[in-house]
């Protein structure tokens, strides 16, 4: 599959991939120009691929509420909170970002891999005739990212941009389309927005984006350069960090997880809660050279497996290597001293607090 904007891709000379299901952008100049333009100035990301679930009817909070771990009775209209659906053992079935559109309607946005797993689980769940709608073919989503991002798009919105505080969002004209919304969200750490519009609209948006941009630095970015931007904040990334079979305190998302509320799987996290969980998604960083990547093994120090990597990288920022990873209980706590298993050798790692930078 591709994108509405795959072609403007393309003319800008951008490495292709296939990524869950979708041609997409995995660098244009190359990561490290993209990862530092982003921390310092802003980059445009297409984001497309991602999924966007509509939910509406005077039930459709119930269901929410059934369904995701956090109070969807913390939301109004022009806020969005992050959130996940656990499965019926606690597992985590997507992580996604929900916004309060109007009294009952709301806007689910999920990950590119999981759409039709997560639109399958939604349905099974709905017996309480919400009409919800998956038009995820319909929509582009755009991630302006960066400290000079909100400046930079001032000039195409009458919306106050620089106002829209952290997980809030505006629904106004932007560079002359109507009825797009601009979010106070994004999966880099550097701050900026994220803007979702109808597919037919998204050429001239990404044009228009970049011509305001220019001014101050703006480049667009791909996948890649996403990536290592998340993860040095220390953001799971589905697939990688977080699955059908981590739980939500598992994975250091028990601030998601609140038990004020019946959802799905509430009683199993309770008992875990409880009694305290036997693993965590610690982040740690290479004391000695190395560089971590997913699935490489985690050993201590007399070389047995006690955990593994799910994400790793070499920080742009930091200058070192970086990753995040599950392990006992025991070895969580930062400075505890863990090893990397690299092509046979074991690289000494410690765990550390994150944000990473």
């Amino acid at each position: 599959m591709k994108t509405a904007l795959y072609q403007k891709h393309i003319d800008l000379g951008a490495k292709m991939v296939p990524f869950a299901g979708f041609q997409m952008p995995v660098q244009y100049q190359g990561v490290s120009i993209e990862h530092h333009t982003v921390r310092e100035k802003a980059g445009l990301f297409d984001v497309s691929h991602m999924g966007q679930f509509f939910f509406e009817g005077e039930n459709a909070k119930a269901l929410l509420q059934k369904i995701t771990t956090n109070n969807v009775d913390d939301l109004f209209v022009g806020r969005a909170q992050y959130s996940c659906m656990t499965n019926s053992k606690g597992g985590i079935v997507d992580d996604l970002v929900l916004y309060m559109l109007e009294e009952n309607k709301y806007l689910m946005v999920v990950n590119a891999s999981n759409i039709s797993k997560d639109w399958n689980w939604v349905q099974s769940n709905n017996n309480l005739g919400v009409k919800v709608s998956n038009l995820s073919d319909e929509y582009s989503l755009l991630a302006i990212q960066g400290p000079l991002a909100n400046q930079a798009i001032s000039t195409l919105t009458e919306v106050k941009v620089d106002e829209i505080k952290f997980y809030h969002f505006a629904v106004g004209t932007f560079a002359g389309v109507e009825d797009v919304i601009i979010s106070g969200t994004g999966y880099t750490g550097s701050g900026g927005v994220e803007i979702y519009f109808k597919n037919q609209d998204a050429e001239h948006i990404w044009d228009s984006v970049l011509k305001a941009g220019e001014p101050f630095g703006m480049i667009p970015c791909g996948l890649a350069a996403r990536d290592t931007l998340r993860l040095e904040k220390g953001y799971c990334l589905y697939g990688n960090d977080i699955n059908d079979t981590t739980t939500p305190l598992e994975a250091g998302l028990g601030w998601i997880t609140k038990f004020s509320k019946d959802f799905n799987a509430k009683d199993i996290l309770e008992a875990q809660k409880s009694t305290g969980v036997t693993r965590k998604l610690v982040g740690f960083t290479m004391i000695e050279k190395g560089i971590p990547r997913h699935d490489y093994p985690i050993v201590n120090a007399n070389g047995e497996e006690i955990g593994i990597v799910t994400s790793g990288t070499m920080s742009p920022t930091a200058k070192l290597g970086i990753g995040l990873g599950y392990v006992p209980t025991e070895f969580s706590t930062p400075g505890s001293e863990i090893y990397i298993q690299i092509r046979d050798k074991n690289i000494k790692a410690e765990v550390s607090k994150i944000p990473f930078v």
